[in-house]
């Protein structure tokens, strides 16, 4: 098995005022040559919107995007014809494929929202641009890895789908416990995201925003910290 660590701390950081980021990969003014993807997962950025303030209109092409508010709720608007709210405990996919204009704001006037957007590059160019979101069911990540995502052709209840042979997994770990988490593919990458408490991974300490990119395994195992753990596992291709 190999693993290569990212600390919270050593993350890329802009503060625009309205916009608090921490960028895991290269994104925007932050740009490091050995963090510029892991596989065909190219950014993972934690953001914080101030109350009432979001992003503009603008454009994407051929990426998946796909957003995960923490705490609060997003209100989405884009050129398809969707305007939804994205809530707390939700997961929004947006294929942006031939080209898609979408904005993103803070639904709310009293209070921040803070939200992971994740971008994946897609296995087919030039898709008809689409959007899904589903309510996670937080029970079904009590200490076991919940899947919310997957390939097209793995979809079932309970995920939403993306053109790329993804995987991703949310769960809830009780202080000390022992979970296994087997690939879906041989040749796949898993990149782990603490959401909340730590854990350890082959002897890897990881905190809360820590992230741990584990290779060249069939299956791992991860246990959970004394104050518990609530961990992200994005599966992906490694080419």
């Amino acid at each position: 098995m190999k693993t290569v660590y990212h600390a919270a701390d050593s993350r890329g950081h802009a503060n625009h005022g309205w916009l608090n980021t921490h960028h895991t990969f290269s994104f925007g003014s932050y740009r490091d040559a050995r963090r510029t993807n892991f596989g065909v997962l190219r950014v993972l950025n934690d953001d914080e919107v101030a109350a009432g303030r979001g992003f503009g209109s603008h454009p994407h092409d051929n990426m998946e995007i796909i957003s995960i508010p923490l705490e609060g709720d997003l209100e989405h608007k884009d050129s398809m014809g969707n305007t939804t709210v994205i809530r707390q405990g939700d997961i929004q996919v947006m294929s942006a494929g031939t080209g898609v204009v979408h904005s993103e704001k803070n639904k709310h006037a009293d209070r921040e929202v803070k939200f992971l957007q994740i971008w994946v590059f897609p296995n087919a160019r030039n898709v008809t641009p689409r959007y899904d979101q589903l309510a996670m069911d937080a029970d079904k990540e009590t200490n076991a890895w919940q899947q919310v995502l997957a390939p097209q052709a793995a979809a079932v209840a309970g995920t939403v789908w993306i053109h790329q042979d993804a995987y991703f997994s949310i769960g809830r770990f009780d202080a000390g416990t022992h979970t296994d988490y087997t690939f879906n593919k041989a040749g796949h990458g898993v990149y782990l995201f603490i959401l909340e408490g730590s854990a350890e991974v082959d002897g890897q300490q990881l905190g809360t925003r820590d992230g741990l990119g584990v290779t060249a395994t069939e299956r791992f195992t991860l246990i959970a910290g004394p104050e518990g753990a609530r961990v992200l596992a994005m599966e992906v291709p490694m080419n």
